[in-house]
């Protein structure tokens, strides 16, 4: 894909992403007083406590943040996606901030909210981008204290969620681990899609008819792994083949069809990335 039409597509979905978190916030979230982790889920808390529109507090901790972020993660060119959406998602949560909420029931809220918020990330980390907010503060610890990313993000997340049993009530915090764990689950199907591939691994005596079967009725690769069996030590070649969920019946069958004895194994392939799946990776400039 040309470099110009790559960029032009990821600064689309910065916009559209951080434009689909902010919208979620202030239909779903805010209403239902949900502060699912973030510095939006603190924006939450800070409103509830002291009026002060989530917008502003957006703008105050992520200005700070990003200008740490250029200083410590490596200049404008890490920087760059991140400004657009450090400043325009508490713009859109601005502009959207009297629009009248969508439901007034906290689980939902907590569940619709999750998945909007799940779609919209997903879509802005596709452009290799970020919103900033504790995702950036959890990389400026991680490269000065050693500990993990994850367990950072985990940490901060965790602290806004108590924070807000606290100043809510513990029903509503775990609301907000509810749309938490939703967000998490919705980025990933965003990132890797809810068409999972699936890789079968199958040991036969019937090697051969079973390689030509697969080639020529789903015409999917196979290739060929070494292995050794773990009782007898003999050598045994154990065939890896890729396929889509709607061949995965036809696979087991035509291997059943040569050798009733086979031993197979099917397991989940988040992502494929090769002949007969996706051709590139999304967001990926070359």
């Amino acid at each position: 894909m040309p470099r110009n039409l790559q960029v032009a597509i990821n600064t689309i979905l910065i916009f559209l992403g951080s434009a689909i978190v902010a919208v979620s916030y202030n239909l779903f979230l805010l209403p239902n007083r949900i502060a699912s982790g973030g510095l939006s889920g603190f924006a939450t808390i800070i409103f509830e406590v002291t009026g002060i529109e989530p917008a502003v507090t957006l703008w105050s901790l992520n200005i700070p943040l990003f200008a740490t972020g250029i200083f410590l993660l490596g200049g404008w060119k890490y920087g760059g996606k991140t400004l657009v959406g450090t400043l325009f998602l508490p713009f859109i949560v601005y502009l959207t901030r009297n629009v009248q909420p969508a439901v007034e029931d906290p689980l939902l809220g907590a569940l619709f909210g999750g998945i909007g918020v799940g779609i919209g990330l997903g879509l802005v980390f596709r452009a290799h981008a970020s919103t900033g907010g504790t995702d950036l503060a959890a990389q400026i610890i991680n490269k000065y204290s050693g500990i993990s990313l994850g367990a950072c993000v985990v940490v901060m997340d965790g602290l806004i969620v108590a924070t807000s049993a606290f100043v809510f009530s513990l029903e509503f915090a775990l609301y907000a681990l509810i749309g938490l764990f939703v967000t998490g689950k919705t980025i990933d199907i965003i990132q890797t899609g809810v068409g999972y591939a699936k890789i079968a691994l199958i040991i036969t005596d019937q090697e051969k008819e079973v390689l030509d079967l697969i080639l020529t009725k789903i015409d999917r690769g196979v290739t060929k792994l070494d292995g050794r069996g773990g009782y007898t030590s003999n050598p045994r070649q154990v065939l890896m083949c890729v396929v889509n969920r709607n061949e995965v019946t036809k696979l087991k069958q035509l291997v059943q069809s040569v050798d009733t004895e086979a031993f197979v194994v099917v397991t989940n392939a988040a992502e494929v990335l090769g002949e007969g799946f996706k051709k590139e990776a999304v967001g990926y400039n070359k």
